[in-house]
Protein backbone atom coordinates (compact mmCIF):
# COMPACT_ATOMS: atom_id res chain seq x y z
CA UNK A 1 0.00 0.00 0.00
CA UNK A 2 1.13 3.55 -1.04
CA UNK A 3 0.36 6.74 0.74
CA UNK A 4 0.69 9.92 -0.70
CA UNK A 5 1.70 12.79 1.84
CA UNK A 6 -1.66 14.32 2.16
CA UNK A 7 -3.06 10.89 2.62
CA UNK A 8 -0.86 10.28 5.80
CA UNK A 9 -1.65 13.49 7.56
CA UNK A 10 -5.56 12.58 6.81
CA UNK A 11 -4.97 9.12 8.03
CA UNK A 12 -2.84 10.52 11.31
CA UNK A 13 -5.75 12.93 11.75
CA UNK A 14 -8.44 9.86 11.64
CA UNK A 15 -6.06 7.78 13.86
CA UNK A 16 -6.76 10.32 17.14
CA UNK A 17 -9.95 11.02 16.44
CA UNK A 18 -10.83 7.41 16.68
CA UNK A 19 -9.07 7.37 20.21
CA UNK A 20 -11.85 8.80 21.61
CA UNK A 21 -14.87 5.87 21.90
CA UNK A 22 -18.67 6.99 20.30
CA UNK A 23 -21.75 5.55 21.62
CA UNK A 24 -22.60 2.91 19.21
CA UNK A 25 -26.27 2.02 19.56
CA UNK A 26 -26.86 -2.29 17.82
CA UNK A 27 -26.42 -2.22 13.86
CA UNK A 28 -30.02 -2.90 12.73
CA UNK A 29 -30.76 -6.49 11.49
CA UNK A 30 -31.40 -7.12 7.56
CA UNK A 31 -33.69 -9.75 6.63
CA UNK A 32 -34.17 -10.87 3.12
CA UNK A 33 -37.89 -11.14 2.55
CA UNK A 34 -37.79 -11.14 -1.41
CA UNK A 35 -40.06 -14.92 -1.47
CA UNK A 36 -42.19 -14.39 0.83
CA UNK A 37 -43.37 -10.43 -0.53
CA UNK A 38 -43.60 -12.57 -4.18
CA UNK A 39 -39.93 -10.97 -5.28
CA UNK A 40 -39.54 -13.70 -7.87
CA UNK A 41 -38.70 -13.48 -11.39
CA UNK A 42 -35.23 -14.45 -12.40
CA UNK A 43 -32.77 -12.49 -13.63
CA UNK A 44 -31.70 -14.29 -16.80
CA UNK A 45 -28.04 -15.30 -17.19
CA UNK A 46 -25.98 -18.47 -18.88
CA UNK A 47 -24.38 -20.40 -16.09
CA UNK A 48 -20.48 -19.97 -17.59
CA UNK A 49 -20.57 -16.48 -19.14
CA UNK A 50 -18.52 -16.79 -22.06
CA UNK A 51 -18.86 -13.44 -23.20
CA UNK A 52 -18.85 -10.31 -21.50
CA UNK A 53 -21.85 -9.00 -22.40
CA UNK A 54 -23.51 -11.85 -20.35
CA UNK A 55 -21.23 -10.76 -17.05
CA UNK A 56 -22.69 -6.66 -16.62
CA UNK A 57 -26.69 -6.89 -16.18
CA UNK A 58 -28.66 -5.38 -14.36
CA UNK A 59 -30.23 -2.72 -12.17
CA UNK A 60 -32.77 -2.02 -9.73
CA UNK A 61 -35.14 0.69 -9.06
CA UNK A 62 -37.67 1.75 -7.07
CA UNK A 63 -40.53 3.90 -8.62
CA UNK A 64 -43.67 4.70 -6.96
CA UNK A 65 -45.76 4.19 -10.25
CA UNK A 66 -49.12 5.25 -9.26
CA UNK A 67 -48.54 7.92 -7.11
CA UNK A 68 -50.52 5.93 -4.02
CA UNK A 69 -47.47 6.69 -1.83
CA UNK A 70 -45.73 3.29 -2.02
CA UNK A 71 -42.62 2.04 -3.80
CA UNK A 72 -42.91 -0.07 -6.51
CA UNK A 73 -40.21 -2.05 -7.48
CA UNK A 74 -38.30 -2.78 -10.80
CA UNK A 75 -35.67 -5.52 -11.70
CA UNK A 76 -33.93 -5.82 -15.35
CA UNK A 77 -34.12 -8.97 -16.65
CA UNK A 78 -30.85 -9.59 -19.03
CA UNK A 79 -30.81 -12.43 -21.48
CA UNK A 80 -28.48 -15.31 -23.09
CA UNK A 81 -26.73 -14.98 -26.03
CA UNK A 82 -29.39 -17.66 -27.71
CA UNK A 83 -32.49 -15.54 -26.71
CA UNK A 84 -30.84 -12.21 -27.74
CA UNK A 85 -30.63 -13.91 -30.96
CA UNK A 86 -34.19 -15.41 -30.75
CA UNK A 87 -35.82 -11.78 -30.06
CA UNK A 88 -34.51 -10.83 -26.62
CA UNK A 89 -36.09 -10.80 -23.04
CA UNK A 90 -38.43 -8.16 -21.74
CA UNK A 91 -36.06 -5.54 -20.01
CA UNK A 92 -37.62 -4.85 -16.97
CA UNK A 93 -40.01 -6.59 -14.18
CA UNK A 94 -41.80 -4.08 -12.43
CA UNK A 95 -43.75 -5.59 -9.45
CA UNK A 96 -46.81 -3.30 -8.05
CA UNK A 97 -46.91 -3.02 -4.24
CA UNK A 98 -49.89 -4.08 -3.16
CA UNK A 99 -51.75 -3.75 0.59
CA UNK A 100 -49.87 -6.07 3.37
CA UNK A 101 -46.38 -5.54 1.98
CA UNK A 102 -46.94 -7.93 -1.12
CA UNK A 103 -45.72 -7.70 -4.56
CA UNK A 104 -47.04 -8.87 -7.39
CA UNK A 105 -45.72 -8.71 -10.90
CA UNK A 106 -47.49 -6.53 -13.70
CA UNK A 107 -44.56 -5.84 -16.07
CA UNK A 108 -47.37 -7.17 -18.99
CA UNK A 109 -50.27 -5.50 -18.07
CA UNK A 110 -48.33 -2.41 -17.39
CA UNK A 111 -46.91 -2.77 -21.06
CA UNK A 112 -43.53 -2.66 -20.71
CA UNK A 113 -43.50 -5.46 -23.90
CA UNK A 114 -40.16 -4.05 -25.45
CA UNK A 115 -37.67 -6.77 -25.68
CA UNK A 116 -33.52 -6.73 -25.74
CA UNK A 117 -31.07 -7.43 -23.18
CA UNK A 118 -31.90 -4.76 -20.07
CA UNK A 119 -29.02 -3.69 -18.10
CA UNK A 120 -29.56 -0.12 -16.32
CA UNK A 121 -33.17 1.54 -15.14
CA UNK A 122 -33.50 5.59 -14.24
CA UNK A 123 -36.66 6.65 -13.30
CA UNK A 124 -37.82 10.32 -13.96
CA UNK A 125 -40.54 12.37 -14.95
CA UNK A 126 -39.77 13.78 -18.67
CA UNK A 127 -42.86 15.38 -19.60
CA UNK A 128 -43.62 17.47 -16.05
CA UNK A 129 -47.00 15.71 -16.12
CA UNK A 130 -46.95 14.46 -12.51
CA UNK A 131 -45.78 10.69 -13.00
CA UNK A 132 -42.76 8.82 -12.82
CA UNK A 133 -41.52 7.61 -16.31
CA UNK A 134 -38.99 4.46 -16.42
CA UNK A 135 -35.54 4.36 -19.13
CA UNK A 136 -33.96 0.70 -19.74
CA UNK A 137 -30.59 0.70 -20.71
CA UNK A 138 -29.31 -2.31 -22.69
CA UNK A 139 -26.92 -4.30 -25.20
CA UNK A 140 -28.51 -3.58 -28.37
CA UNK A 141 -31.19 -0.60 -27.79
CA UNK A 142 -33.05 1.33 -24.77
CA UNK A 143 -36.37 1.83 -23.85
CA UNK A 144 -37.98 4.65 -22.50
CA UNK A 145 -42.00 3.65 -20.82
CA UNK A 146 -44.11 6.86 -20.37
CA UNK A 147 -46.39 6.77 -17.48
CA UNK A 148 -49.94 6.94 -18.79
CA UNK A 149 -51.10 6.46 -15.02
CA UNK A 150 -52.38 3.75 -12.89
CA UNK A 151 -48.89 2.22 -13.70
CA UNK A 152 -49.98 1.91 -17.45
CA UNK A 153 -46.82 2.91 -19.90
CA UNK A 154 -46.60 3.40 -23.46
CA UNK A 155 -43.09 2.59 -25.08
CA UNK A 156 -42.00 6.14 -26.72
CA UNK A 157 -38.58 5.22 -27.06
CA UNK A 158 -38.46 5.94 -31.28
CA UNK A 159 -41.10 8.95 -31.04
CA UNK A 160 -39.20 10.67 -28.04
CA UNK A 161 -35.12 9.60 -30.06
CA UNK A 162 -33.39 8.02 -27.23
CA UNK A 163 -33.33 4.25 -28.38
CA UNK A 164 -29.43 5.35 -28.49
CA UNK A 165 -27.99 1.50 -29.90
CA UNK A 166 -24.61 -0.41 -29.15
CA UNK A 167 -23.73 -1.51 -25.35
CA UNK A 168 -25.23 1.11 -22.97
CA UNK A 169 -25.29 0.64 -19.50
CA UNK A 170 -25.76 3.26 -16.55
CA UNK A 171 -28.40 5.88 -17.08
CA UNK A 172 -28.90 9.38 -15.26
CA UNK A 173 -31.85 12.05 -15.07
CA UNK A 174 -30.88 15.96 -14.69
CA UNK A 175 -31.74 19.24 -15.13
CA UNK A 176 -28.14 20.13 -16.48
CA UNK A 177 -28.62 23.99 -18.13
CA UNK A 178 -32.03 24.58 -15.29
CA UNK A 179 -34.82 24.98 -17.97
CA UNK A 180 -37.40 23.02 -16.12
CA UNK A 181 -36.80 19.32 -18.03
CA UNK A 182 -35.02 16.97 -16.97
CA UNK A 183 -32.14 15.46 -19.66
CA UNK A 184 -29.92 12.03 -19.67
CA UNK A 185 -26.64 11.00 -19.88
CA UNK A 186 -26.18 7.46 -20.70
CA UNK A 187 -23.11 5.43 -20.65
CA UNK A 188 -21.68 3.30 -22.90
CA UNK A 189 -19.65 0.14 -22.73
CA UNK A 190 -17.67 -2.06 -25.57
CA UNK A 191 -18.42 -3.03 -28.76
CA UNK A 192 -19.88 -6.33 -28.79
CA UNK A 193 -21.17 -7.74 -32.31
CA UNK A 194 -22.97 -10.47 -31.86
CA UNK A 195 -21.90 -12.09 -35.43
CA UNK A 196 -18.22 -11.60 -34.44
CA UNK A 197 -17.91 -12.97 -30.82
CA UNK A 198 -14.97 -13.35 -29.26
CA UNK A 199 -13.60 -17.30 -28.50
CA UNK A 200 -13.47 -17.90 -24.64
CA UNK A 201 -9.99 -17.77 -23.44
CA UNK A 202 -8.69 -17.55 -27.21
CA UNK A 203 -6.18 -14.17 -26.18
CA UNK A 204 -3.11 -14.90 -23.47
CA UNK A 205 -3.53 -11.29 -22.37
CA UNK A 206 -7.13 -10.37 -22.47
CA UNK A 207 -8.92 -13.52 -22.31
CA UNK A 208 -7.14 -14.85 -19.34
CA UNK A 209 -7.60 -14.20 -15.69
CA UNK A 210 -4.88 -15.89 -12.91
CA UNK A 211 -3.99 -18.05 -15.43
CA UNK A 212 -7.35 -19.71 -16.19
CA UNK A 213 -9.52 -19.38 -19.21
CA UNK A 214 -12.04 -16.50 -19.06
CA UNK A 215 -14.38 -14.29 -20.91
CA UNK A 216 -12.34 -11.77 -23.51
CA UNK A 217 -12.38 -8.01 -22.33
CA UNK A 218 -12.90 -5.26 -21.50
CA UNK A 219 -8.97 -4.97 -22.08
CA UNK A 220 -8.27 -5.61 -25.70
CA UNK A 221 -11.96 -4.47 -26.58
CA UNK A 222 -13.26 -1.20 -28.31
CA UNK A 223 -15.24 1.15 -26.29
CA UNK A 224 -18.40 2.65 -27.07
CA UNK A 225 -18.59 6.77 -26.93
CA UNK A 226 -21.05 8.25 -24.28
CA UNK A 227 -24.73 10.20 -24.81
CA UNK A 228 -26.12 12.96 -23.81
CA UNK A 229 -29.81 13.50 -24.48
CA UNK A 230 -31.21 16.91 -24.27
CA UNK A 231 -34.68 17.52 -23.70
CA UNK A 232 -36.78 19.87 -26.20
CA UNK A 233 -39.85 20.08 -23.04
CA UNK A 234 -42.02 18.78 -26.35
CA UNK A 235 -41.33 14.80 -25.77
CA UNK A 236 -38.41 14.45 -27.90
CA UNK A 237 -34.33 14.79 -27.08
CA UNK A 238 -31.30 15.83 -29.08
CA UNK A 239 -28.23 14.37 -28.64
CA UNK A 240 -25.50 17.00 -27.31
CA UNK A 241 -23.15 14.86 -25.98
CA UNK A 242 -20.35 15.83 -28.53
CA UNK A 243 -21.52 20.00 -27.97
CA UNK A 244 -21.77 19.87 -24.61
CA UNK A 245 -18.43 17.75 -24.05
CA UNK A 246 -19.27 14.65 -22.59
CA UNK A 247 -18.70 11.99 -25.59
CA UNK A 248 -15.94 10.64 -24.17
CA UNK A 249 -14.13 10.61 -27.48
CA UNK A 250 -11.17 8.31 -25.95
CA UNK A 251 -14.42 5.83 -25.73
CA UNK A 252 -13.79 4.34 -21.98
CA UNK A 253 -15.66 1.83 -21.04
CA UNK A 254 -18.48 3.46 -19.14
CA UNK A 255 -20.46 2.14 -16.37
CA UNK A 256 -22.19 3.67 -12.89
CA UNK A 257 -22.94 7.04 -13.55
CA UNK A 258 -24.44 9.63 -10.97
CA UNK A 259 -24.60 13.04 -11.10
CA UNK A 260 -24.69 15.90 -7.84
CA UNK A 261 -23.72 19.48 -7.55
CA UNK A 262 -20.24 18.59 -6.01
CA UNK A 263 -18.73 22.38 -5.73
CA UNK A 264 -22.02 23.90 -3.97
CA UNK A 265 -22.71 26.38 -6.91
CA UNK A 266 -25.50 25.29 -7.86
CA UNK A 267 -25.46 23.42 -10.79
CA UNK A 268 -25.27 19.69 -11.43
CA UNK A 269 -22.00 18.11 -12.12
CA UNK A 270 -21.59 14.51 -13.62
CA UNK A 271 -19.14 11.78 -12.36
CA UNK A 272 -18.32 9.21 -14.89
CA UNK A 273 -16.81 5.52 -13.63
CA UNK A 274 -14.91 3.44 -16.14
CA UNK A 275 -14.05 0.31 -16.40
CA UNK A 276 -10.21 -0.31 -16.85
CA UNK A 277 -9.80 3.06 -17.03
CA UNK A 278 -9.54 6.74 -15.40
CA UNK A 279 -13.18 7.77 -14.33
CA UNK A 280 -14.48 11.43 -15.57
CA UNK A 281 -15.42 14.53 -13.33
CA UNK A 282 -17.58 16.61 -16.10
CA UNK A 283 -17.83 20.20 -13.86
CA UNK A 284 -20.81 22.23 -15.09
CA UNK A 285 -19.75 25.44 -17.14
CA UNK A 286 -23.65 26.77 -16.92
CA UNK A 287 -23.48 27.83 -20.64
CA UNK A 288 -24.60 24.01 -21.88
CA UNK A 289 -21.25 22.61 -21.85
CA UNK A 290 -18.87 20.62 -19.10
CA UNK A 291 -15.03 20.58 -18.54
CA UNK A 292 -13.44 17.47 -17.73
CA UNK A 293 -11.70 17.62 -14.59
CA UNK A 294 -10.95 13.77 -13.04
CA UNK A 295 -7.10 14.08 -13.64
CA UNK A 296 -7.05 17.49 -12.46
CA UNK A 297 -9.44 17.03 -8.91
CA UNK A 298 -8.26 13.82 -8.18
CA UNK A 299 -11.25 11.14 -9.25
CA UNK A 300 -10.02 9.61 -12.44
CA UNK A 301 -7.51 7.33 -10.36
CA UNK A 302 -6.49 6.06 -7.22
CA UNK A 303 -4.47 7.95 -4.55
CA UNK A 304 -1.11 5.97 -6.25
CA UNK A 305 -2.20 6.76 -9.82
CA UNK A 306 -3.34 3.46 -10.72
CA UNK A 307 -6.26 2.94 -12.77
CA UNK A 308 -9.09 0.83 -11.64
CA UNK A 309 -12.14 -1.08 -12.49
CA UNK A 310 -14.80 1.01 -11.43
CA UNK A 311 -18.47 -0.01 -11.79
CA UNK A 312 -20.94 1.53 -8.73
CA UNK A 313 -20.54 5.44 -7.93
CA UNK A 314 -22.13 7.50 -5.09
CA UNK A 315 -22.32 11.00 -3.65
CA UNK A 316 -22.32 11.53 -0.31
CA UNK A 317 -21.30 14.30 2.86
CA UNK A 318 -20.30 11.32 4.70
CA UNK A 319 -18.46 13.88 7.55
CA UNK A 320 -20.94 16.73 7.87
CA UNK A 321 -18.66 18.63 6.19
CA UNK A 322 -21.25 20.38 3.67
CA UNK A 323 -18.92 19.14 0.79
CA UNK A 324 -19.89 15.56 -0.97
CA UNK A 325 -17.52 12.85 -1.49
CA UNK A 326 -17.65 10.22 -3.79
CA UNK A 327 -17.50 6.62 -2.93
CA UNK A 328 -16.57 3.98 -6.30
CA UNK A 329 -16.54 0.43 -6.18
CA UNK A 330 -13.76 -1.22 -8.29
CA UNK A 331 -12.66 -4.88 -9.45
CA UNK A 332 -10.76 -7.76 -7.48
CA UNK A 333 -7.55 -6.63 -5.67
CA UNK A 334 -7.69 -3.09 -5.86
CA UNK A 335 -10.29 -2.16 -3.23
CA UNK A 336 -13.41 0.23 -3.28
CA UNK A 337 -12.77 4.23 -3.42
CA UNK A 338 -13.61 6.86 -1.26
CA UNK A 339 -12.41 10.02 -2.60
CA UNK A 340 -12.71 13.20 0.38
CA UNK A 341 -13.97 16.53 -1.05
CA UNK A 342 -11.49 19.00 0.09
CA UNK A 343 -13.49 21.78 -0.70
CA UNK A 344 -9.97 23.47 -2.11
CA UNK A 345 -10.40 24.20 -5.76
CA UNK A 346 -12.21 21.75 -6.43
CA UNK A 347 -10.11 18.55 -5.80
CA UNK A 348 -10.36 15.56 -3.42
CA UNK A 349 -7.99 12.82 -1.75
CA UNK A 350 -8.01 9.27 -2.14
CA UNK A 351 -8.69 8.46 1.77
CA UNK A 352 -9.67 4.44 0.91
CA UNK A 353 -7.44 3.01 3.54
CA UNK A 354 -7.24 5.36 6.46
CA UNK A 355 -11.32 5.22 6.42
CA UNK A 356 -11.05 1.42 6.70
CA UNK A 357 -13.23 0.52 3.68
CA UNK A 358 -10.13 -0.89 1.55
CA UNK A 359 -8.77 -3.75 3.28
CA UNK A 360 -11.74 -5.63 3.30
CA UNK A 361 -13.35 -4.83 -0.02
CA UNK A 362 -9.56 -5.75 -1.76
CA UNK A 363 -10.75 -9.46 -2.58
CA UNK A 364 -14.14 -9.18 -3.70
CA UNK A 365 -15.81 -7.33 -6.60
CA UNK A 366 -17.48 -4.63 -5.90
CA UNK A 367 -21.10 -3.46 -7.88
CA UNK A 368 -24.28 -1.53 -6.26
CA UNK A 369 -23.63 0.62 -3.51
CA UNK A 370 -24.96 3.55 -1.92
CA UNK A 371 -24.48 6.15 1.28
CA UNK A 372 -27.54 5.71 3.37
CA UNK A 373 -28.47 6.09 7.14
CA UNK A 374 -29.07 2.62 7.87
CA UNK A 375 -29.16 3.50 12.08
CA UNK A 376 -30.93 6.87 11.65
CA UNK A 377 -27.90 8.15 13.48
CA UNK A 378 -27.67 11.21 11.27
CA UNK A 379 -24.02 9.64 9.41
CA UNK A 380 -24.15 7.83 6.75
CA UNK A 381 -23.21 4.26 6.31
CA UNK A 382 -22.41 2.44 3.05
CA UNK A 383 -23.10 -0.71 1.51
CA UNK A 384 -21.47 -2.87 -1.24
CA UNK A 385 -23.01 -5.74 -3.19
CA UNK A 386 -20.22 -8.04 -4.42
CA UNK A 387 -19.79 -10.79 -7.25
CA UNK A 388 -17.64 -11.86 -9.72
CA UNK A 389 -17.45 -11.94 -13.45
CA UNK A 390 -15.82 -15.26 -13.99
CA UNK A 391 -17.47 -18.41 -12.48
CA UNK A 392 -14.32 -20.28 -13.48
CA UNK A 393 -12.45 -18.66 -10.88
CA UNK A 394 -14.29 -20.94 -8.32
CA UNK A 395 -11.44 -23.95 -9.66
CA UNK A 396 -8.98 -21.56 -8.26
CA UNK A 397 -7.65 -23.04 -4.59
CA UNK A 398 -8.01 -20.52 -1.97
CA UNK A 399 -8.72 -17.78 -4.25
CA UNK A 400 -12.37 -15.79 -4.80
CA UNK A 401 -15.16 -17.03 -5.30
CA UNK A 402 -17.74 -16.45 -7.98
CA UNK A 403 -20.54 -15.86 -5.33
CA UNK A 404 -19.24 -13.11 -2.73
CA UNK A 405 -20.90 -11.17 0.24
CA UNK A 406 -21.93 -8.16 0.66
CA UNK A 407 -19.97 -5.52 2.70
CA UNK A 408 -21.83 -3.24 5.25
CA UNK A 409 -19.75 -0.37 6.58
CA UNK A 410 -20.79 1.75 9.77
CA UNK A 411 -19.93 5.61 10.04
CA UNK A 412 -17.54 6.40 13.10
CA UNK A 413 -18.50 9.37 12.41
CA UNK A 414 -14.65 10.56 12.24
CA UNK A 415 -13.60 10.15 8.84
CA UNK A 416 -13.42 6.30 8.99
CA UNK A 417 -16.05 3.36 8.85
CA UNK A 418 -16.53 -0.30 10.99
CA UNK A 419 -17.10 -3.59 9.18
CA UNK A 420 -20.48 -4.65 10.38
CA UNK A 421 -20.77 -7.10 7.54
CA UNK A 422 -21.50 -9.94 9.61
CA UNK A 423 -24.91 -8.81 10.08
CA UNK A 424 -25.43 -10.33 6.86
CA UNK A 425 -23.77 -13.37 7.27
CA UNK A 426 -26.86 -15.21 6.95
CA UNK A 427 -28.14 -13.98 3.48
CA UNK A 428 -26.26 -16.50 1.13
CA UNK A 429 -23.72 -15.54 -1.20
CA UNK A 430 -24.58 -14.79 -4.66
CA UNK A 431 -23.48 -12.84 -7.66
CA UNK A 432 -24.82 -9.57 -7.58
CA UNK A 433 -24.84 -6.43 -10.11
CA UNK A 434 -27.43 -3.46 -9.15
CA UNK A 435 -28.67 -2.36 -5.59
CA UNK A 436 -31.68 0.21 -4.70
CA UNK A 437 -32.13 1.78 -2.02
CA UNK A 438 -35.12 3.33 0.05
CA UNK A 439 -37.78 3.02 2.52
CA UNK A 440 -39.94 0.51 0.56
CA UNK A 441 -42.54 -0.27 3.54
CA UNK A 442 -42.57 3.39 5.34
CA UNK A 443 -41.52 2.31 8.35
CA UNK A 444 -38.66 5.12 8.62
CA UNK A 445 -35.64 2.83 8.04
CA UNK A 446 -33.52 2.52 4.40
CA UNK A 447 -34.25 -0.99 2.53
CA UNK A 448 -32.33 -2.51 -0.19
CA UNK A 449 -33.30 -4.06 -3.18
CA UNK A 450 -30.64 -6.33 -5.16
CA UNK A 451 -30.55 -8.31 -8.59
CA UNK A 452 -28.40 -11.23 -8.52
CA UNK A 453 -26.82 -12.66 -11.58
CA UNK A 454 -28.95 -15.52 -12.73
CA UNK A 455 -31.25 -15.96 -9.93
CA UNK A 456 -34.28 -14.36 -8.08
CA UNK A 457 -33.28 -10.40 -6.41
CA UNK A 458 -32.83 -10.28 -2.92
CA UNK A 459 -35.13 -7.29 -0.57
CA UNK A 460 -32.97 -6.74 2.62
CA UNK A 461 -35.97 -5.41 4.92
CA UNK A 462 -34.59 -3.05 7.66
CA UNK A 463 -35.39 -3.70 11.25
CA UNK A 464 -34.35 -0.93 12.41
CA UNK A 465 -33.50 -1.71 16.26
CA UNK A 466 -32.95 1.76 18.03
CA UNK A 467 -35.01 4.74 19.00
CA UNK A 468 -33.71 7.31 16.31
CA UNK A 469 -35.80 9.71 14.97
CA UNK A 470 -35.75 10.34 11.27
CA UNK A 471 -37.93 12.05 8.05
CA UNK A 472 -38.52 11.66 4.50
CA UNK A 473 -39.19 14.33 1.86
CA UNK A 474 -40.91 13.85 -1.27
CA UNK A 475 -40.54 16.97 -3.66
CA UNK A 476 -42.92 18.30 -6.45
CA UNK A 477 -41.37 20.79 -8.56
CA UNK A 478 -43.48 23.18 -10.18
CA UNK A 479 -41.13 25.72 -12.07
CA UNK A 480 -38.27 23.24 -11.49
CA UNK A 481 -38.67 20.09 -13.11
CA UNK A 482 -41.59 17.70 -11.73
CA UNK A 483 -39.38 15.17 -10.06
CA UNK A 484 -37.17 18.02 -8.72
CA UNK A 485 -34.35 16.05 -9.64
CA UNK A 486 -31.37 17.64 -8.25
CA UNK A 487 -32.92 19.88 -5.19
CA UNK A 488 -31.13 19.47 -2.49
CA UNK A 489 -32.57 19.59 1.63
CA UNK A 490 -30.43 20.61 4.22
CA UNK A 491 -31.69 19.57 7.51
CA UNK A 492 -30.61 21.52 10.64
CA UNK A 493 -31.37 20.07 14.10
CA UNK A 494 -30.07 20.77 17.78
CA UNK A 495 -27.01 18.08 16.95
CA UNK A 496 -26.68 17.87 13.42
CA UNK A 497 -26.85 19.32 10.02
CA UNK A 498 -26.68 17.40 6.89
CA UNK A 499 -27.98 17.56 3.11
CA UNK A 500 -28.68 15.46 0.24
CA UNK A 501 -30.12 15.72 -3.31
CA UNK A 502 -32.99 13.87 -5.88
CA UNK A 503 -31.21 11.85 -8.10
CA UNK A 504 -32.51 10.03 -11.12
CA UNK A 505 -29.98 7.01 -11.35
CA UNK A 506 -26.50 6.39 -10.08
CA UNK A 507 -25.71 3.29 -7.23
CA UNK A 508 -25.20 0.37 -10.08
CA UNK A 509 -27.23 1.01 -13.25
CA UNK A 510 -30.00 1.76 -10.65
CA UNK A 511 -32.75 3.90 -9.17
CA UNK A 512 -33.18 4.83 -5.19
CA UNK A 513 -36.17 6.10 -3.74
CA UNK A 514 -36.68 9.36 -5.32
CA UNK A 515 -37.67 10.56 -1.89
CA UNK A 516 -34.63 11.90 0.37
CA UNK A 517 -34.09 10.05 4.00
CA UNK A 518 -32.79 11.31 7.13
CA UNK A 519 -32.07 9.97 10.47
CA UNK A 520 -32.16 12.38 12.83
CA UNK A 521 -30.58 10.72 16.17
CA UNK A 522 -32.32 11.98 19.15
CA UNK A 523 -33.49 15.25 18.07
CA UNK A 524 -37.76 14.95 17.63
CA UNK A 525 -37.58 18.47 16.04
CA UNK A 526 -35.61 19.94 12.71
CA UNK A 527 -34.93 23.42 13.41
CA UNK A 528 -34.65 24.22 9.95
CA UNK A 529 -35.52 22.73 6.53
CA UNK A 530 -34.10 24.61 3.71
CA UNK A 531 -35.27 23.55 -0.32
CA UNK A 532 -33.30 24.61 -3.01
CA UNK A 533 -35.24 23.62 -5.59
CA UNK A 534 -33.20 22.68 -9.45
CA UNK A 535 -34.08 26.16 -10.83
CA UNK A 536 -31.59 27.63 -7.83
CA UNK A 537 -34.84 29.24 -6.01
CA UNK A 538 -34.18 28.54 -2.25
CA UNK A 539 -37.20 27.66 0.40
CA UNK A 540 -37.11 27.32 4.62
CA UNK A 541 -39.54 25.89 7.08
CA UNK A 542 -39.06 26.35 10.65
CA UNK A 543 -39.40 23.78 13.55
CA UNK A 544 -40.89 20.68 11.58
CA UNK A 545 -41.31 17.70 13.50
CA UNK A 546 -39.71 14.36 13.13
CA UNK A 547 -41.04 10.82 12.29
CA UNK A 548 -43.13 11.72 9.31
CA UNK A 549 -43.01 11.60 5.56
CA UNK A 550 -43.40 14.87 4.19
CA UNK A 551 -44.59 16.02 0.65
CA UNK A 552 -43.50 19.71 -0.36
CA UNK A 553 -44.27 21.20 -3.42
CA UNK A 554 -42.42 24.37 -4.87
CA UNK A 555 -43.76 27.84 -3.60
CA UNK A 556 -46.97 26.58 -1.40
CA UNK A 557 -44.63 24.48 1.13
CA UNK A 558 -45.86 21.29 3.03
CA UNK A 559 -49.05 20.02 1.04
CA UNK A 560 -48.86 16.10 2.39
CA UNK A 561 -47.84 15.17 5.64
CA UNK A 562 -47.98 11.01 6.87
CA UNK A 563 -46.77 9.56 10.50
CA UNK A 564 -43.94 7.48 10.55
CA UNK A 565 -44.49 4.49 13.19
CA UNK A 566 -43.15 4.57 16.28
CA UNK A 567 -39.35 3.49 16.07
CA UNK A 568 -38.74 0.17 18.07
CA UNK A 569 -35.98 0.86 21.16
CA UNK A 570 -32.52 -0.66 20.77
CA UNK A 571 -31.76 -3.37 23.44
CA UNK A 572 -29.37 -1.01 25.33
CA UNK A 573 -32.08 1.97 25.20
CA UNK A 574 -29.08 3.90 23.15
CA UNK A 575 -30.57 6.28 20.44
Amino acid sequence: MRITSLGLVLFLSFSALAQTPLPKAPVPRFTEVAKQVGLTVSHISSPEKRYIVESMSGGAGLIDCDNDGKLDIITVNGSTIDRFRDGGDPMITLYHQDAGFKFHDITQSAGLARKGWGMGVAVADYDNDGLPDIYVTGYGGNALYRNMGNCKFQDVTDKAGVAAGGFSTGAAWADYDRDGFVDLFVSRYVHVDMNKLPTFGSDEKNCRFKGILVQCGPWGMQGESDLLFHNRGDGTFEEVSKKAGVDDPDHHYGLGVEWGDYDNDGWPDLYVANDAGPNYLYRNKHDGTFEELGMLSGVALSGDGSEQGSMGVDWGDYRHEGRMGMFVTNFVEQGNTLYRNLGDQGLFSDVSWPSKLAQPSFPLVGWGTSFFDMDNDTWPDIFVANGHVYPQVDSIPGGARYKESMLLFRNNRDGTFEDVSTVLSAIPAASRRGAAFGDINNDGNVDIVIVNVGEPPSLLLNQGGNNNHRVLFKLVGVKSNKSAIGARVTVTTATSTQFNEVRGGGSYLSQNDPRLHFGLGPDSKMSQVEIRWPNGKIETLPDLPADFIYTMVEGQGITNRNALPAAAPSASGQR
